[in-house]
């Protein structure tokens, strides 16, 4: 019983995705997105923001869900659900919460023109909406996965002299390495598909703010569905390529460091 139900959620799961590559292929769209300037165009800079908002959630991230998962202090429990409310809010809230706050006329608005900066509909609006969505994943993972370490090997790293920064680097970040390797794929693939708070905040310029979902979105529109089904299916096998790159390579070594 238990693998009939498998089978038929893998199918439920897999099945509208290859059918979605399938029908690119079949067609030769896929062949000519992949020639496609925009197409091109969208999806390096798909990678690249998401890289980059990547790399900045981690390094951001990573110390704040250390201290939510071992520290007490008053109102925690009010900060936690702050932090997993982008999770649940509809993407086009988000972006519209982003767009009130950092806009032209939003609340640091002038701020921000002071010191030269102008976030809306820019590169770094895509990178910002993408953060906003995609970090509560990430502190969520590592949050679990703190706290899945054992108090007492900390404490033994301590007492034979290693200072907070190497017990953090040789023993914490190993030991939740799984949790922190998930955190990252989940992160990764919620910031790849981001859609709604990037059209709202970023828009959906050319060459500038428009990502491959903004492109899938703008081909349908258009009444492309072929052009639109082949830039879909070239963000399916980006995001399936990453993931299986993650997974085979940096989740087994991480494994291989929680083992040592």
């Amino acid at each position: 019983m238990a693998v009939a139900l498998g089978v038929i959620a893998a199918l439920f799961l897999g099945l509208p995705v290859a059918v979605l590559v399938l029908r690119a292929v079949a067609t030769g769209a896929l062949g000519l997105a992949l020639t496609d300037p925009v197409v091109l165009d969208a999806l390096f800079l798909s990678l690249v923001t998401t890289a980059i908002s990547l790399v900045v959630t981690v390094a951001f991230a990573m110390p704040f869900a250390h201290v939510l998962a071992h520290r007490q202090f008053r109102g925690k429990a009010i900060v936690e659900t702050i932090v997993d409310l982008p999770i649940v809010l509809p993407p086009s809230v988000a972006g519209l919460a982003l767009l009130l706050t950092f806009g032209r006329r939003g609340v640091f608005g002038d701020e921000l023109a002071a010191m030269g900066i102008v976030l809306p509909f820019t590169t770094a609006a895509v990178i910002v909406a993408q953060i906003f969505v995609s970090a509560p994943f990430f502190i969520r993972a590592a949050r679990t996965g703190f706290m899945s370490v054992e108090k007492a090997y900390e404490d033994a790293g301590r007492v034979d002299g290693a200072t907070e920064r190497q017990v953090a680097l040789s023993i914490t970040i190993p030991l939740a390495g799984p949790a922190l390797a998930s955190g990252i794929v989940m992160t990764w693939a919620r910031a790849l598909g981001e859609f709604g708070a990037t059209i709202m905040f970023a828009g959906n310029i050319e060459g500038r703010t428009q990502t491959l979902p903004l492109v899938v979105y703008s081909e349908f529109q258009a009444g492309n569905l072929d052009s639109s089904i082949a830039a879909a299916a070239i963000l399916v096998i980006a995001a399936f390529g990453v993931l299986v790159a993650v997974r085979g390579l940096g989740y087994s070594r991480l494994l291989d460091l929680r083992g040592a």
